[in-house]
C-alpha cells in the first residue's frame, strides 16, 4: 500500500531515521515520508546531489545514497525519464570530471539513468518584482519542468552558515550569467549570499529534499573536522525551509542566526518544525 501524506502533513515536516545502512534506511524513510506516492506521476524527474567539486563524500554526496534513491524512484515510476543533474562551482574543469571522478559513471550505467550539467543546459528568464537581490533571474528550462529531489549534505559554510538544501539549488545558475569574473563558476551569488539563496528559492526550490546527516561537516563545506561523533542520520522533507532548519539544529546553530533561513520562513515553508521518527 502506498502511503498517502496530507498537506498538513508536508508543510513544516521533517522525517528522521538514525541511519543503519543505505539498504536498511533509505526506502523506509522515503516510504514514511510518502514519496511513492506522488512519483509515479511524475513523467520527468531530476536528482539533484551536491557535487561542487571533486572533493569526497562526507564533503559532496554520496553516489552509494543517491544509487538508492534511484532505485526506490525506478521501483515506484518504472516509466518515468529519471536523470541526475548538477552544476559544479569548479573554473578547473566541467560537472562531468565531478561525475566521473565521484563514482557517478558507473551509477548511470548501472542504473540507466541521465546525467546533465545544469551549467550547460538551455535557460529561461523569469522575474519577481518581489525579489530584491534577483528581480530577474536565468535558470535551466529543465529545473522548472521536473519534479526536482535535492540530495544534499549537511556541512556548515564559510559565507552563508550552512549548505543544505535551499544552499543545494545553486548548482542550477548558469555560469554564463553568474560567474562574473570571479574564482568560481557562480560567484556572482557570494555578494549578499543569503539574499542571493533566498531569491533563488523562490524561483525554484525542491519539491522533496532527502538530507544525509551521516557525517556532517562540522566548521567547513570543502574540508575540515568532521562531526564527532558523527551525526548518524538521515532526514527526509517536502518543505526546504523546515529540512534547512533541522539541518542548522544538527550543526548546533540557531536556524534564525542564518540569514536565508530566516528570510524564507514563513514564505517558502516552514522553519518551526516538527520531527517524525522512522525508527
Amino acid at each position: 500500500m502506498v502511503m498517502q501524506i496530507a498537506d498538513t502533513d508536508k508543510k513544516g515536516t521533517v522525517f528522521s531515521s538514525q541511519f543503519t545502512g543505505w539498504g536498511s534506511t533509505v526506502k523506509p524513510l522515503l516510504d514514511r515520508a510518502g514519496l511513492a506516492g506522488r512519483l509515479s506521476a511524475e513523467p520527468l524527474i531530476v536528482v539533484k546531489p551536491n557535487l561542487v567539486e571533486v572533493l569526497k563524500p562526507p564533503i559532496t554526496t554520496p553516489p552509494a545514497l543517491v544509487a538508492e534513491l534511484v532505485s526506490y524512484i525506478r521501483d515506484h515510476a518504472p516509466d518515468s525519464r529519471l536523470i541526475v543533474a548538477e552544476g559544479s562551482g569548479s573554473l578547473e574543469y566541467d560537472t562531468d570530471h565531478c561525475f566521473a571522478e565521484l563514482g557517478y559513471h558507473r551509477l548511470a550505467r548501472d542504473y540507466d539513468v541521465e546525467l546533465v550539467d545544469f551549467n550547460q543546459q538551455p535557460t529561461e528568464v523569469r522575474t519577481n518584482p518581489d525579489c530584491r537581490r534577483w528581480p530577474e533571474i536565468h535558470l535551466p528550462t529543465l529545473a522548472y519542468e521536473a519534479f526536482l529531489l535535492s540530495v544534499p549534505v549537511l556541512k556548515a559554510h564559510s559565507l552563508a552558515e550552512v549548505t543544505l538544501t535551499m544552499k543545494n539549488m545553486m548548482g542550477l545558475a548558469p555560469p554564463a550569467h553568474y560567474q562574473k569574473g570571479g574564482h568560481w563558476k557562480k560567484a556572482s551569488f557570494h555578494a549578499a549570499i543569503h539574499e542571493a539563496i533566498f531569491d533563488l528559492n523562490q524561483y525554484r526550490t525542491p519539491d522533496f529534499t532527502l538530507l544525509d546527516a551521516t557525517v556532517g561537516m562540522a566548521e567547513f563545506h570543502l574540508g575540515g573536522p568532521t562531526c564527532q561523533p558523527p551525526v548518524n542520520v538521515l532526514a527526509a522533507s517536502w518543505d526546504s525551509v523546515a529540512i534547512d532548519a533541522y539541518g542548522c539544529n544538527l550543526l548546533d546553530l540557531d536556524w534564525q542566526s542564518v540569514g536565508h533561513v530566516r528570510l524564507a520562513d514563513g514564505v517558502l515553508g516552514q522553519a518551526d518544525y516538527k520531527i517524525i521518527g522512522c525508527n
